[in-house]
C-alpha cells in the first residue's frame, strides 16, 4: 500500500545570494501582477462607460469578473501545483494571461469585454497565488513572515505605480493601451520563469489519484486556525476592493480631478499599505499587529461614513484613505503570514484558499458601491467589512501562540495532510 513520502530530507535548500535576490524580485513581480491586473486600469473606468455606452455599475463588473477569474483560477491551480510542481502552472497560466490581455483589446462591447477580463483572471491567478506559495515551500515560522513582508512591502510599489501608469497611458493611447502593456509584462515574466528553480520536490507532491490533490481543501477547511487567519485576510481585502472600485468615480467624477491626478492620489495611498506592511514585524506575537490594525480600521471606517454624509471634501476623503490603507497593510502581514505558516504543508491549496476568500468578498463589494449614491454606498460597504474585519481579529487573539517553530496543516483538527490517496488513515 503506498504511504506518504518521506519529506524529512526534501525541503530545497534555503535560496541565499544572487539567487536569493532573483527570487525576492520574481515574487515580488508576481505578486505585483495580479496588482496591475485591476489597479493599472482604473484610471479609464469612467472613460470605459462612455466608451462602451453602458452604466457604472456595469463597468465596475471588469473588477469582478478579474477578481472571479483570480479566485477560481487558484482554487483550481493550486492542488494542481501541488501535485505538478510550482513551474509547469505557472508557466501555463500566464500564456492564459497573455491571450485574454491581448483578446481584451480587440473588444467591441462591454459584454465581450467582461468575458476576457474572466480569462484574464484565470492567468494572473497563477502568478498571484504563487507569489505566497513558493516562500512556504521554502520558510516557515518568523523566517516565512520576514519574506512575506519583504514581498509585500516592496509590492507596495505596484497599486502605487500601476494606476499612474495607467493615467499617463490612458491619456495617450486610451484604455487598450494598458492592456498591452499587461501583455508585455506577462511576457516578461514568461522570459524570467526558467531561471526559478523549482521548489516543491517530486517527494514533496500530491501522489494517489487525480482528485486526490483537490482533498486538502477538506482538510484546511477543518482547521480551525487556518479558517480565522484565511476570513481576516478576506475581509480585509473587501475594504481594500470597495475603496479600488469606487476611488475612480469619486475622485475623478465626483470631485473633478483627470486620469493623471487620481493616478498620483492613488499611488501616494498605496506606499502606506508598505509602510503598515512592514510596521507589522515590530509586533510580537505577530497577531497583535492584527489587534492594532481592526480596531483602528473600525474607528476609520465609521470617520469615513460620517464624513461621506456630513463633510464631503476630498481633503477629509484622503487623510482618511491613507490611515484606512496602512492598517490594511498591517492585516495583509498578518493574515498572510498566519494562514500561510498553517497551511505550508500543502501550500498550494492554503495560497488558493487564501486567494478565493478574498475574491468572493472583493466580487462581491465591487458592483455594490456603485450603486445608488457612491459616497454612501461606499462608506456603509467599508464599515460593514471593517466590522467583519474586527470581528475575526478578536478571534485571532483567543488562538495560541502563533508562528509554531514547524506546524503541520490541520493537526489540530486531528486530520492530517493529504499526500496520497492511498495512505492509509489514522
Amino acid at each position: 500500500m503506498p504511504t506518504k513520502p518521506n519529506t524529512a530530507n526534501s525541503t530545497p535548500a534555503t535560496p541565499s545570494g544572487g539567487y536569493y535576490v532573483f527570487l525576492i524580485t520574481y515574487l515580488v513581480m508576481l505578486s505585483a501582477f495580479g496588482s496591475f491586473v485591476n489597479d493599472m486600469y482604473l484610471p479609464t473606468l469612467p472613460e470605459m462607460v462612455r466608451s462602451f455606452h453602458t452604466t457604472t455599475s456595469v463597468v465596475q463588473l471588469g473588477l469582478t469578473f478579474g477578481m472571479i477569474g483570480l479566485g477560481f483560477g487558484e482554487l483550481i491551480l493550486g492542488p494542481l501545483s501541488d501535485r505538478f510542481g510550482r513551474k509547469p502552472i505557472l508557466i501555463g497560466a500566464l500564456i492564459v494571461f497573455c491571450i485574454g490581455a491581448m483578446c481584451s483589446v480587440w473588444s467591441k462591447t462591454i459584454h465581450v469585454f467582461l468575458f476576457w477580463r474572466l480569462i484574464q483572471g484565470l492567468g494572473a491567478s497563477g502568478g498571484y497565488f504563487l507569489a505566497r506559495t513558493i516562500p512556504a515551500d521554502l520558510y516557515k515560522g518568523r523566517a516565512l513572515a520576514k519574506v512575506m513582508a519583504l514581498v509585500g512591502a516592496i509590492n507596495g510599489l505596484a497599486p502605487a505605480s500601476a494606476p499612474v501608469i495607467g493615467g499617463f497611458v490612458a491619456r495617450s493611447i486610451g484604455w487598450q493601451g494598458i492592456f498591452w502593456i499587461l501583455f508585455g509584462f506577462s511576457a516578461l515574466l514568461l522570459i524570467l520563469t526558467p531561471a526559478y528553480k523549482e521548489s516543491l520536490p517530486k517527494d514533496r507532491r500530491v501522489t494517489g489519484h487525480f482528485g486526490a490533490a483537490f482533498k486538502n481543501y477538506a482538510v484546511l477547511a477543518h482547521n480551525r486556525h487556518f479558517v480565522v487567519h484565511t476570513m481576516l485576510k478576506g475581509t480585509a481585502l473587501g475594504v481594500l476592493f470597495a475603496y479600488i472600485a469606487s476611488a475612480p468615480f469619486i475622485i475623478q467624477d465626483h470631485y473633478g480631478y483627470n486620469q493623471l491626478q487620481f493616478g498620483l492620489f492613488m499611488g501616494f495611498n498605496a506606499l502606506f499599505v508598505a509602510v503598515g506592511s512592514t510596521l507589522a514585524l515590530k509586533f510580537k506575537p505577530l497577531k497583535q499587529a492584527a489587534l492594532f490594525g481592526g480596531r483602528a480600521l473600525a474607528v476609520v471606517a465609521v470617520a469615513q461614513l460620517i464624513c461621506f454624509y456630513l463633510d464631503d471634501n476630498i481633503w477629509v476623503y484622503e487623510a482618511l484613505n491613507v490611515l484606512m490603507l496602512f492598517c490594511l497593510g498591517m492585516l495583509f502581514t498578518v493574515g498572510n503570514t498566519l494562514a500561510m505558516n498553517e497551511g505550508r504543508q500543502c501550500a498550494g491549496d492554503a495560497s488558493a484558499l487564501i486567494g478565493l476568500m478574498g475574491y468572493v468578498f472583493g466580487a462581491t463589494v465591487s458592483p455594490l458601491v456603485g450603486l445608488g449614491d457612491i459616497l454612501h454606498s461606499t462608506g456603509i460597504a467599508i464599515v460593514v467589512l471593517a466590522a467583519l474585519v474586527l470581528i475575526f481579529t478578536h478571534m485571532t487573539r483567543v488562538l495560541p501562540a502563533d508562528l509554531a517553530a514547524d506546524p503541520v496543516s490541520a493537526t489540530r483538527a486531528g486530520t492530517p495532510a493529504v499526500k496520497d490517496a492511498a495512505a492509509p488513515r489514522p
